[in-house]
């Protein structure tokens, strides 16, 4: 009889964990089929000749929810606008945000957060923080330049860092017609971050 009363009371959180993991891995594959769409879409993509008709799908490490991590969150006071150097030599206009603390495979880790001075200007973009980042599989099964990855401002005092959702920036995939901000070097992990979009290096020969 316990061992039936034991199976009614862990089969809820069962279910309840299940949709959990479930609707994670839904975002995941939006994300996926969204960024696959935007590549496709002639009015959208980065992809010029051979490259855009040649495009398929991007190529995606597994997904892993070990790369999706939940960070302490804390605000910088005080930031001051700053020109943050692009692929193309010129500068963007950014501000430091926040830094977000977070631990891996039992280390400890730290991300700059910032937003865009030019891209607050829009409504649909003004709680939009952007997340540059390199780490260890840069210039192997990533772009060198590193990833970034898109957030939200966070309510509270954490926040959800899903690698599983980064990807390259368009200079990966067209160097002559975009520039791009280059990933701070507060920003470079010196481990391997193996989730989210991988690259192929076809594009700049």
């Amino acid at each position: 009889m316990k061992k039936y009363i034991l199976v009614f009371l862990f089969f809820p959180l069962f279910m309840f964990s299940q949709k959990m993991v479930s609707k994670e891995i839904m975002e995941i594959r939006k994300f996926q089929e969204e960024l696959n769409a935007e590549y496709l879409n002639p009015k959208e993509t980065p992809l010029r000749g051979d490259n855009f008709t040649n495009f398929k799908e991007h190529p995606f490490f597994p997904v892993d929810f070990k790369y999706m991590v939940t960070a302490k969150f804390s605000k910088t006071k005080n930031a001051r606008p700053f020109e943050l150097p692009t692929s193309s030599g010129k500068t963007k206009p950014y501000k430091e945000y926040g830094k977000a603390r977070f631990q891996l495979d039992g280390k400890s880790y730290t991300l700059t957060l910032y937003q865009s001075l030019d891209l607050i200007k829009q409504k649909k973009y003004k709680d939009y923080l952007f997340l540059p980042f390199r780490d260890a599989t840069n210039e192997k099964e990533t772009y060198g330049g590193g990833k970034y990855m898109d957030l939200k401002i966070p309510k509270g005092n954490t926040i959800i860092l899903d690698f599983n959702q980064s990807y390259q920036p368009y200079c990966a995939y067209n160097a002559y017609d975009y520039n791009c901000p280059i990933v701070p070097e507060e920003n470079k992990l010196p481990i391997e971050i193996r989730a989210g979009v991988m690259y192929q290096d076809i594009y700049h020969h």
